[in-house]
């Protein structure tokens, strides 16, 4: 018997709504995985992972070769598809390390080129590790004899500051993988510029598994935005997600305590293609960079450092900054947190304080922590994240003084963080 035109009808509308209901529940291409609960996190707990801590320390402390790694910031990582991990180091020392006493009379080691040199300093350096999390190498360029950054310094001055990096085929749907790694060009200056003028985001392509250089391409130019304060620089974090690789940057307003947060995203796969990136402008994705808005806005209690890191966490995604608008100068002694349900936000937070050990060194107030990296790769059983920040010197003063005399300043440091609910 067959079904009446309005039985007929009422079927296919139900069919629609379940049709429908399937298509909003599902995940969808480079939409956060809607099948995963999203709820807020924070650090719940965190204990220093002695073995990352010691396996660079001990690399450091080797003089076996003097034209490796004794110390450097940065600390970001890639795991390659051999199972070894690529560390990515901004300025970088490459020189013999000391037994106590340091010409103070401090009871540090300290760095040195030989007994009465200047330690070298690179802007950039990669160090390989074996899959067991050893240090292995230390790739530079230049010569043997003359080693200098991995990343060239850019023609007419400046430097190349490494950032994230991921494992992509060389072309759309090739079976051959490279390493495509961020960099950020930046240009010497003055004032509050010490650390550089921020010129644009760059793409190097490494390959695997010999992890040699084989070009850097422009990805974002920042040099026509008048003011550097504005200028935006990407890559401090790269999520995949789906179809998609999510990029965060943040500008670096000199005068403000904390900058805030901006999103681009990339076709999975596409990092090197410059003419596929996108801006989150607030509202929508579009082709000009110079219409990005924030998507987490400096300003009171909220902000970024510089240099922060995101992760997901099942359906959630976590931000880790320094608290770069605390009270103070605790912005260069304690990490925060945000968590959004998506990475065009809204950001929740800060949340919690985590005030991470520094080592012991004269004036000990002037240590300063920062650039918080979050490694998920090398996540450890039981979901604890391993998080490494760097530790400086930020006294009155030449600085040269307190990190070569101590070769614990400027070297990375590695925690265990356990987030919950």
């Amino acid at each position: 018997m067959s079904r009446s035109p309005l039985a007929r009808t009422a079927t296919a509308a139900a069919l629609a709504l379940i049709a429908a209901f399937l298509m909003w529940a599902l995940p969808r291409s480079g939409s956060p995985d809607r099948t995963a609960a999203c709820t807020g996190r924070r650090i719940a707990g965190w204990s220093l992972d002695s073995g990352y801590n010691a396996a660079f320390a001990r690399y450091g402390d080797d003089n076996t070769r003097l034209d490796d790694w004794t110390g450097g910031d940065g600390t970001h990582s890639v795991r390659l598809p051999d199972g070894r991990t690529l560390w990515l180091f901004s300025d970088t020392f490459l020189d013999r390390v000391q037994p106590p006493p340091n010409p103070q009379g401090r009871p540090y080691r300290w760095r040195t080129a030989d007994q009465s040199g200047t330690p070298f300093l690179w802007h950039n350096s990669l160090v390989v590790t074996d899959r067991s999390g050893r240090p292995q190498r230390t790739l530079t360029g230049g010569t043997p004899a003359a080693p200098g950054p991995y990343f060239p310094d850019p023609q007419g001055g400046g430097w190349r500051w490494p950032v994230r990096a991921g494992v992509e085929p060389r072309t759309p749907g090739s079976r051959e993988r490279v390493v495509r790694v961020l960099l950020w060009n930046r240009t010497p200056g003055t004032g509050p510029w010490v650390f550089g003028v921020p010129r644009s985001t760059e793409i190097a392509t490494l390959s695997l598994p010999g992890l040699r250089l084989e070009g850097i391409s422009e990805a974002v130019d920042q040099s026509a935005v008048a003011d550097p304060g504005r200028r935006v620089l990407y890559g401090t974090a790269a999520v995949n997600d789906g179809a998609w690789t999510y990029v965060f940057g943040g500008d670096d307003p000199p005068s403000a305590p904390a900058s805030s947060a901006y999103l681009a995203r990339v076709p999975a796969g596409r990092l090197a293609d410059r003419d596929r990136w996108r801006f989150w402008d607030g509202a929508r994705w579009q082709r000009r960079a110079d219409r990005a808005a924030p998507v987490l806005r400096a300003g009171g209690r909220r902000g970024v450092g510089s240099a922060y890191s995101v992760v997901r966490d099942g359906g959630t995604w976590v931000l880790f900054t320094m608290d770069a608008a605390g009270r103070g100068t605790a912005g260069l002694r304690t990490i925060t947190s945000y968590w959004s349900c998506s990475p065009r936000g809204p950001w929740h937070g800060p949340h919690g304080r985590l005030t991470p050990p520094r080592p012991a060194a004269d004036q000990p107030q002037y240590v300063a922590a920062y650039n918080p990296q979050a490694h998920p790769e090398l996540t450890a059983p039981g979901g604890r994240l391993l998080l490494s920040y760097d530790v400086n010197w930020l006294g009155p003063g030449p600085a040269d003084p307190q990190v070569n005399g101590n070769v614990q300043l400027y070297r990375p440091r590695f925690l265990r963080v356990r987030l919950t609910r």
